[in-house]
């Protein structure tokens, strides 16, 4: 009977202190001006540490249906440093209760003056969807023409800086975020700065997993309320992580910031502990300055109240394998993890490939990058294959390369067609610390009549810069055409190439559709290191999605051109592509030509 006894007293002790473990929340509607109470964060190592708060008052419907408590801070230095970036999240307590998150701000105020978002906006971010998309209804133009180093130049212009949406000072505003940056170059982390200063986020430079301090919580995967979490969107050999609080913790279910970080909805971001370094403070926004740790969980969601999250479930993160060969027993490899998210993730990659190139290898002087690499989709087994030499001075090599990466991973992430992700990418790069340019000085043919079928033997002749002449050698097949017809071999560079198409087909761009023609363009972009070779002859057709149709009887004709049977309008040609051929040279190519050909009667 006594043993009964104590089972069950201690039955009723554990249901207690799983009640007492469950945080108790204050509505909005209970707060008011003057009512005190006590904040959490962590200031330095990972002690929580608390501070005082003063309720001023409530700003309501500051954003639609969106209400923010302003509160006046003291203690832990606040009176000097003012509200300090990576506080996002930090829990506030009346009473014990939790009514929510400090998360807002002025810029160069003079007091320790915060918005503070409520906890039950907070709470109402795990009512939202989860369904994750990683894909987007974006309708891709693109050429079909276009050239690897074009296509790198365009996507790099869509990552200029935008200008500055905050008024400094003049109106409240989501605390900056520090974002610490690991294992970067001065040059790829001044360019990544500017790219992110404007979403809301203080670029650092700093390290990663800084040693346990006092107050470290025990070893396994945990948070409390109040302690630093990590956002982390590239790992491995590189390190991109957003530094906030923890707002609320369930048992595994955490809250985190009080505000979005980017707002894109249901996400699949790295949670990782973080080790405050120091705060520093600054007149115009002070920021703690941090290392992170281990990834410990994934946040699911990015709203406007917050970010929600899991302690112990994993994220599903793209790896980013680089290889580096600049001799042959000089090779280094790396290792990254890159968050999957269609607006993120290219952009990582671009800052990624860039940094280690640049920090690897010289950033200025002349330079050579010969290169292949592989994008592996999560789905169907489809993969784009990508190889080319980009050269040049300065930076010009490691930025072409790293934006035509970025740009592929870019069309295949927001394709119209299906929902698709990346599984892996693969990249190897042989670095040659030299410029390696060569001209088109002339082409010979061994006839110029022929007749239908007959071989003819091309030689391409061309100068590199070091003056050595050189020569290629290719045999085509004379096309099957009526006697005395005359077509055209056109030998050229991508560039070349370009100008003759755009002038056969009239148009500039074409929407690719479906997702494997896509992964068929992206993966037949026109190369630097190659000499093109075309035959065209004087055949009427049609030009339609990318794909040419010659000699089409007048019924077909009529019906792809039908407004029913395409949903963008065919482009008549009168002069078709009879045969194309390419030839890899190791140097980047230029010139062109086009020789008549007769066929003999």
């Amino acid at each position: 009977m006594i043993r009964r006894s104590c089972v069950v007293t201690l039955a009723l002790l554990a249901l207690g202190l799983a009640a007492d473990a469950a945080t108790l929340t204050l509505p909005l509607s209970q707060v008011k001006p003057g009512m005190k109470g006590r904040g959490k964060s962590v200031f330095q190592g990972a002690a929580i540490e608390e501070f005082d708060v003063e309720i001023l008052g409530v700003l309501e419907n500051i954003q639609p249906k969106r209400n923010v408590i302003l509160a006046r801070l003291r203690g832990r230095g606040l009176e000097t440093t003012g509200i300090i970036g990576g506080m996002s999240g930090s829990p506030v307590y009346i009473e014990g209760k939790l009514i929510g998150a400090v998360a807002y701000g002025f810029s160069f105020s003079k007091e320790a003056i915060a918005g503070i978002t409520p906890i039950d906006e907070m709470l109402a971010i795990d009512r939202a969807s989860l369904d994750l998309k990683t894909g987007g209804a974006v309708t891709v133009p693109i050429r079909d023409d276009i050239s690897q180093e074009e296509l790198s130049g365009t996507f790099l212009k869509s990552l200029e800086a935008r200008p500055q949406a905050r008024a400094a000072g003049l109106t409240i505003a989501p605390l900056e975020l520090p974002l610490m940056f690991s294992g970067f170059s001065t040059g790829a982390f001044e360019r990544a700065r500017s790219f992110f200063a404007p979403l809301g986020f203080r670029a650092v430079r700093a390290g990663t997993g800084g040693q346990s301090r006092p107050g470290q919580p025990p070893g396994g995967p945990s948070l409390r309320e109040g302690d630093a979490v990590g956002v982390q969107l590239l790992g491995g050999d590189l390190n991109i992580s957003a530094i906030g609080t923890a707002t609320y913790v369930d048992g595994a279910k955490v809250l985190a910031f009080g505000h979005p970080l980017y707002n894109l909805g249901a996400v699949d971001y790295a949670m990782t502990r973080a080790d405050i370094i120091t705060v520093m403070p600054s007149l115009e926004s002070s920021f703690k300055l941090a290392s992170t740790g281990p990834v410990i969980g994934r946040f699911s969601q990015d709203r406007t109240p917050g970010a929600a999250g899991d302690v112990g479930v994993m994220p599903h993160l793209i790896p980013l394998n680089i290889s580096l060969q600049s001799g042959p027993a000089a090779r280094k490899d790396y290792k990254l993890k890159l968050v999957n998210d269609k607006f993120l993730t290219p952009a990582l990659v671009n800052m990624a490939v860039s940094t280690m190139v640049t920090s690897e290898e010289r950033s200025l002087g002349d330079l050579t990058l010969d290169f292949n690499a592989d994008i592996f989709l999560d789905k169907g087994g489809m993969s784009v294959h990508l190889e080319d030499l980009f050269s040049g001075s300065y930076d010009n090599s490691p930025v072409n390369l790293s934006g035509l990466l970025a740009a592929v991973v870019h069309y295949l992430m927001n394709n119209e067609f299906k929902d698709v992700g990346i599984f892996r990418i693969d990249l190897n790069v042989r670095v040659l610390e030299e410029s390696r340019f060569c001209a088109l000085e002339k082409v010979l043919l061994d006839k110029y009549e022929v007749s239908p079928g007959e071989p003819i033997q091309i030689k391409v002749f061309y100068r590199t810069q070091k003056e050595e002449s050189l020569m290629e050698e290719v045999t085509v097949q004379t096309p099957a055409l009526p006697a005395g017809t005359e077509f055209q071999i056109i030998v050229g560079d991508a560039a070349s190439m370009q100008q003759v198409e755009r002038a056969q087909y009239r148009i500039q761009d074409f929407v690719p559709r479906s997702l494997s023609q896509l992964v068929r363009l992206l993966g037949s972009l026109r190369k630097n290191n190659r000499i093109y070779f075309k035959i065209i002859a004087s055949k009427p057709g049609l030009f339609l999605k990318g794909e040419e149709m010659p000699n089409l009887p007048p019924t077909m004709k009529s019906m792809f051109a039908s407004p029913r049977a395409a949903a963008s309008p065919p482009t008549e040609i009168t002069r078709s592509t009879l045969s194309e051929y390419q030839l890899p040279v190791p140097y980047v190519f230029k010139g062109g030509a086009t020789i008549p050909v007769k066929i003999r009667k």
